[in-house]
């Protein structure tokens, strides 16, 4: 009789997979849920669409106009993307605190669409690669 050792492919699928749920639909009686609950809510429709389907959502800066891609994470998540909507800049930047990630992200859309211009200036940046492509949370 053969015998097959499960694939580490496999479990890794079944890791990404239950990821993507917890983050699409989020644990509501849990804080990341909470915040998630609330980040939807400050979505515009396209934006919670766009989110629901790649696990990211694309913004437009107050002050340049420049458009900004946030993906799902709490550092390291946002990029400025060109007419392409390829990434082209990395930005980094967080509100204090230990906070859920829904937070996390709905701090970086209202520091991007109302005051750019600060949130630029106290961004660390870093060239984008390989790691924007597709979902970072499905990872």
């Amino acid at each position: 009789m053969l015998r097959f050792r499960p694939s580490r492919l496999g479990e890794r699928s079944r890791r990404r997979a239950a990821k993507a749920l917890f983050i699409r639909h989020g644990m509501e009686e849990t804080p990341e849920g909470r915040s998630l609950r609330l980040l939807r809510q400050w979505l515009s429709p396209a934006q919670r669409a766009q989110f629901a389907e790649k696990s990211y959502f694309e913004v437009v800066g107050g002050d340049t106009g420049k458009r900004y891609r946030i993906y799902a994470g709490a550092a390291t998540n946002v990029c400025e993307i060109d007419g392409n909507g390829r990434p082209t800049l990395g930005l980094c930047f967080l509100p204090m605190g230990d906070l859920p990630i829904g937070d996390v992200m709905l701090s970086q859309k209202i520091a991007l669409e109302s005051s750019e211009t600060h949130a630029r200036g106290v961004a660390r940046s870093f060239a984008p690669d390989r790691t924007f492509r597709g979902s970072r949370l499905l990872r």
